[in-house]
């Protein structure tokens, strides 16, 4: 008598996309709203590690390269900080051209031994470009100029665009109530909300 074995499937390498679909972003809410010549970008202020929040009230959205930039961050803190560090380098070494330097950090960040690591996603926009820059190289611009990451970026995407879609709200007033909608849902966001606003 002859037992059949199925040989083991060949491993098959995930492609990009699968590789961030499966990192988990326990860390915050990240959001982009593009309306009526003005960019906002919100975050919450929840810092997780585990299960237990360590602080409420962190500042996620940053101004850069003199106040003409500005980026939040969702991922690790510490990892973020690092990419805030080389992205504010690349924005002065390329003219404050906020393209060219993402698509600079992205390369890096995809071929560096110590950047590839990193566990973060970045959202960024100047007067006239929003952007996500992810450690899989890719750069990318919403079609509908509404972007968001981080573990509740679904809810608050989706409230944003049907506030775009239904409301006359300004940017602002968009992403402050789309994070307080992913903050009821999320447990890895809170209500501490933090924008920054570029107008054109």
């Amino acid at each position: 008598m002859t037992l059949e074995c199925e040989a083991p499937a060949a491993r098959v390498r995930p492609t990009a996309a699968e590789v961030a679909m499966k990192q988990t972003w326990h860390h915050t809410t990240v959001l982009a709203v593009r309306r009526d010549g003005v960019v906002a970008i919100g975050s919450d202020g929840q810092v997780t590690l585990g299960t237990t929040v360590l602080k409420h009230g962190a500042a996620k959205v940053r101004r850069l390269a003199g106040g003409r930039v500005v980026a939040g961050f969702a991922g690790s803190v510490a990892d973020a900080l690092a990419l805030f560090t080389r992205f504010e380098a690349k924005l002065e070494e390329y003219g404050h051209n906020l393209e060219r330097a993402a698509v600079e950090l992205a390369r890096d960040w995809r071929t560096d031994k110590v950047l590839r690591n990193l566990e973060a996603l970045l959202v960024a926009a100047d007067r006239t470009t929003t952007l996500l820059v992810s450690g899989t190289g890719e750069v990318l611009s919403p079609d509908d100029h509404v972007v968001a990451v981080g573990s509740g970026g679904p809810c608050a995407l989706a409230a944003a665009r049907a506030l775009v879609a239904h409301t006359g709200l300004p940017a602002a007033a968009i992403v402050r109530e789309s994070l307080v909608i992913a903050a009821a849902i999320d447990i890895y966001t809170n209500d501490h909300i933090t924008i920054e606003e570029l107008s054109t």
